[in-house]
Order: structure tokens, then sequence, then C-alpha cells
């Protein structure tokens, strides 16, 4: 069952129509989020994230949409699917209404909600090999487009087929700096030493909730030192450690980039204060 503006509806039912601005042009945010035993991780983080970005492209934010409001519909969701006492993967995707062309006859919005299980509740690193590579045919922009969550993501598109064409698990986007600035699917780590590196949102990376929660994380050892700093491809081979972010794998360690085998030691230190974050924040 999927959820489209409060009204649920057999995942087989067409709901949307060809006028859909999310389809023509893109005019659509979403957010994905883990949701445990009936429980949404990090939900504020999500809500305040996706109010801010509809903020930022002008759509009108109806009044009901508190942050009570949108947990009960995702829940509602939840239930209808038989999820509530398992580990359920949640996407919330808001679009400006039918009409208009470039400039949209409305700014008023509709919202789906659709839900799928997960294998595990928790947080977990896999020892599956996971090689990457850079994808350079197109670039990231440099600018507070490019860290929001929205449809428009053929450049992502575009190097999940070139990833498969060449048997890479995923691949790193750059910028039009050249800087290295996130994956396909999620935020980029890279770690020397005791120093842990992640691009700032000024080179166009998304702003990752993940990403927001584990720098906190980080912050709060003895251990590591977190720094925000623009990472050259050229250091992507001299890293001890890489690793992904996104909200439902969590941490997801690279194994190898060209000639470079890496080790996933602080990946796995990281992934369980990640797991007991999540239970705090709940």
């Amino acid at each position: 069952m999927i959820n489209f503006n409060g009204s649920l509806f057999s995942e087989d039912k067409e709901v949307l129509t060809h006028a859909n601005r999310g389809l023509k042009y893109g005019d659509a945010l979403f957010e994905t989020l883990r949701c445990v035993n009936g429980t949404l991780f990090f939900w504020e983080d999500h809500y305040f994230r996706l109010m801010a970005s509809m903020r930022m492209l002008r759509m009108e934010i109806p009044m009901e949409f508190t942050l009570e409001f949108l947990e009960e519909e995702i829940k509602k969701n939840i239930r209808e699917n038989n999820l509530e006492n398992r580990a359920a993967r949640v996407r919330l995707t808001v679009f400006r209404k039918e009409g208009g062309l470039y400039l949209p006859e409305s700014n008023d919005v509709s919202y789906i909600i659709e839900t799928s299980l997960l294998d595990s509740p928790f947080y977990i690193i896999g020892e599956n090999e996971y090689e990457v590579e850079l994808f350079k045919d197109y670039y990231v922009n440099k600018d507070l487009l490019s860290t929001l969550k929205t449809t428009n993501t053929i450049l992502n598109v575009v190097a999940s087929v070139y990833a498969k064409e060449n048997r890479y698990a995923n691949c790193l986007l750059v910028n039009t700096d050249k800087q290295v600035v996130e994956a396909i699917n999620g935020n980029l780590f890279l770690v020397k030493g005791n120093t842990i590196k992640t691009p700032p949102l000024g080179d166009g990376c998304l702003n990752g909730i993940i990403r927001k929660k584990l720098m906190e994380i980080i912050e709060t050892t003895e251990e590591f030192q977190m720094v925000e700093e623009s990472i050259s491809p050229f250091e992507l081979q001299k890293a001890d450690e890489l690793f992904i972010t996104n909200s439902i794998v969590g941490i997801q360690p690279i194994s190898k980039y060209r000639k470079k085998d890496f080790s996933n030691t602080v990946a796995k230190k990281l992934v369980g204060k990640l797991n007991a974050k999540a239970r705090m924040a709940s």
C-alpha cells in the first residue's frame, strides 16, 4: 500500500498522472529514512530538512504539515503494510501540484509515502567487496540546490548505469572544481591516521542526515579529529579508509579504489555508536 495525500492505495494503483510536476520537471523533494518497530530514525532531522528544502524551492507548506501529522501519515502506511514490528524503508516524496510549464500554476503540494521491508533493524558493516571509481562524465554544481534531496538526480542515474556497465559497486562524484564530493547514493568520509574528513556543503554535497549525525559522533570522541574539507582525487589512494553514509545503509565501507585496498576498522568502530545514537534519538 502507498499513502497519497492521506488516502491509502494498492501499489499497482495508478495515482499520478502525466501532468505530475515531479515527472515533468523534477519539481519534487524526498526523504528516505528507516523505521524500526514503528519508530522513525532521526525523524526530527528529516522533517526539518524537508521543511527547509521546501522553503528554498518556494513550495507552499500546508498548515497541517506538522512533525506529528507527517509522522502519523508514515506510521499509517507502516501499519497498513504490516511493518510495525519490522525494519522498514520509508520514502516520503513531496511535489508541487499539477499545472503550468516551468512556472507552476500553484505552489501547493501533494505527497506520497512508500514503505518496504529491510533485512536488518540495525546498521551493520558487511564484509563484501565494494569497489568504486570516479565518475567524471558530468559534474556536481557547487551551489545550494545540489545539497537538497530532490528528484532531479539524472547525474546519479547516469553514474549508476556507468557503475553497472563497468562492474563497480558505486561511483564517486566530482564537482566543477574537480574535487570529490560524494558517492552516487550517499556522503563520503575519508580516514587518514586519526583524522576523518568529509567534504563541506559548499562543495555541493548532499546535506545528509547520517553525515550530520556521524560528524557529531566523531567530534565527541578523543580518538579522532573531524574535519570538513575538500577532498582531492589524489588523496583517495593515500587514505587508510573510505566509507559512504546514508540513512538506509548507515555506513558502507569502500574496499577498493583503483589499486588501493582499504580496511574497515574505523567504520566498524563508528557503526555501533551510530546505532546507539539512532536508538537514543528515537
